[in-house]
């Protein structure tokens, strides 16, 4: 499973700068909740102050003239607290590890600061002795390498000239994302970082990113579904969550060449007669539709009323789905370019139609990602990517306590079939049952593939939830193993998905490695449980077992 993703390996998570701010008062007052609410900071309120501290902490922020920012998250929590993401941009060129995070008190005050890099930059020149041609031909012929069976068409690559601070010494690049189709009609892409100055390729990534009324729905049963009357007839087209839709793809594909799609697969909303959708059978077109609508509104209600998220993006706005897309598609994604998720058939053999519920939650988390601590797609930063993925889609699937489908630490499991060789794509409580993943870090973990770096993180996320050791939860049995021979006692599923979302928008960055998420997510449980309470250290305990130290 995967979705459209835009980042490069990072590096450490560096620790918060600048000095707390403490103080004491005389005299403790008690304010109603309806004070408390008047002096929360507002968004515009919370951006201010952030400007100000930018203003005075410019050379610890690693500012300077030629560099300018733009705000891309703000968070205020209930205490009044504030957090303000920026991007960084370096002589108008986009800078790669230039976001970062800064924390401002309740009073207004600069608390410190999370940066992907505290790399100075200062190139000689933005002019690059590789030109934007050669860029795109060395693109090309990485993606042409990543499918080496051949039968691409349509191939075409497009370069942009940037700034990396995320693989050391910050220099001159070209970031270019190179895209086509395969022999079957569907997408495939790459975005390739190479050396303005010498051609060598500095990293390369995946651009598209997979994992994988009522309706009776292909593996949740019959399910409650918005929808909205038109004529005589509904569209399955939900007015209470930002009018989020569910169109036919038609077996087709999109078409599209760095972010800018010349066809797209049609999206026709699909509509009903009665307001009763599908009949829990692929022969109806409709039946994976209504899976792919319930997922987005479980989705949907999870960030809202555990999270207090508006919708993906956090302003409101609805995402659309697709289904039936191409032909025996075995994949589902997320695209940033539509805002929308999409999803393949499956061939029938290996996987099924791939509408299930934990998949809608996993991939349409992608687009959380990319618009809070937009984690870098490659190395351990990628690892955590999916992992985030892993972790949240599976907080959606305990969210939803659908008896079709219950609550596991099982990812995919509904889609996969006989043919596929396993019971499920990923296993938390011991990653490496799938064969590839890693249950424990290690130096060389960054190497692998994100779908299996992603294994130490879902291991901590199991560990922190229920412990280790064997157990039996919903009829699944599992046996979780510790690194250092601990033994871990969990503090349930809710806890730690408000945990890794509070470490996530807050405190990650886009090169937040392992290193970092332990200390991204120690944090995230000091301000939600306390330092020293037992989920602080639990989370702790959890890091350790997987040896993430």
């Amino acid at each position: 499973m995967s979705r459209t993703r835009q980042h490069v390996r990072g590096s450490r998570r560096l620790a918060t700068t600048g000095v707390a701010v403490s103080s004491a008062t005389l005299l403790a007052v008690t304010l109603s909740p309806a004070a408390h609410a008047a002096a929360r900071p507002s968004r515009s309120a919370a951006v201010q102050h952030a400007a100000a501290a930018l203003l005075a902490h410019r050379s610890s922020l690693g500012l300077d003239s030629g560099e300018a920012t733009s705000v891309r998250d703000v968070i205020v929590d209930k205490d009044g607290t504030q957090h303000v993401r920026y991007d960084r941009t370096y002589h108008h060129l986009p800078v790669l590890g230039g976001d970062f995070v800064v924390h401002i008190g309740a009073d207004g005050g600069y608390r410190g600061a999370d940066r992907a890099s505290r790399a100075t930059i200062a190139l000689p020149t933005t002019t690059p002795r590789v030109s934007a041609p050669e860029a795109a031909g060395l693109a090309t012929k990485a993606l042409r390498a990543a499918h080496p069976g051949g039968g691409l068409r349509r191939v075409e690559a497009k370069p942009r000239l940037i700034v990396d601070a995320l693989h050391g010494t910050p220099r001159l690049a070209w970031r270019t994302d190179a895209a086509g189709l395969d022999s079957l009609g569907n997408p495939v892409a790459r975005t390739v970082l190479t050396d303005a100055r010498t051609g060598a390729r500095i990293d390369a990534w995946d651009s598209i990113e997979t994992a994988a009324g009522d309706g009776r729905s292909l593996y949740g049963g019959t399910v409650p579904l918005e929808t909205t009357q038109s004529g005589s007839s509904y569209q399955l087209k939900d007015p209470t969550r930002g009018n989020t839709y569910t169109g036919d793809a038609a077996n087709k594909t999109d078409l599209c060449i760095f972010g800018i799609c010349i066809s797209r697969a049609p999206s026709t909303v699909f509509t009903d007669a009665d307001n009763h959708w599908g009949t829990g059978a692929t022969a109806d077109r409709s039946s994976a539709a209504v899976d792919a609508q319930y997922g987005t509104n479980e989705t949907w209600d999870y960030y809202k009323n555990v999270h207090g998220r508006n919708g993906i993006a956090g302003d409101g706005k609805g995402s659309y789905n697709r289904v039936h897309y191409g032909k025996n598609y075995n994949n589902a994604f997320w695209d940033d370019s539509c805002f929308c998720m999409t999803y393949g058939d499956g061939d029938g053999t290996t996987f099924g139609p791939l509408v299930a519920l934990d998949v809608a939650g996993h991939e349409m988390t992608h687009g959380v990602t990319s618009k809070t601590a937009g984690l870098t797609y490659s190395g351990e930063s990628g690892g955590l990517n999916e992992a985030t993925s892993d972790i949240l889609g599976t907080m959606v699937e305990w969210y939803a306590n659908n008896p079709s489908d219950p609550g596991d630490y099982l990812i995919g499991e509904e889609i996969v079939r006989p043919g596929f060789g396993g019971t499920a794509l990923r296993y938390m409580d011991k990653p490496s049952r799938d064969g590839s993943s890693a249950d424990y870090w290690s130096s060389s973990v960054g190497n692998l593939d994100v779908h299996y770096s992603s294994g130490v993180a879902n291991h901590f996320a199991y560990l922190l939830a229920e412990g280790s050791g064997p157990k039996t939860i919903n009829g699944v049995s599992y046996d979780s193993p510790t690194y250092n021979g601990s033994t871990v006692t969990g503090i349930g599923h809710d806890k730690v998905g408000r945990i890794w979302y509070r470490a996530l928008t807050a405190y990650m960055t886009s090169s937040t490695n392992y290193a970092g998420a332990r200390t991204a997510t120690l944090d995230a449980a000091k301000d939600l449980y306390g330092a020293g309470s037992t989920e602080y250290d639990a989370v702790a305990a959890a890091w350790s077992a997987v040896n993430v130290n």
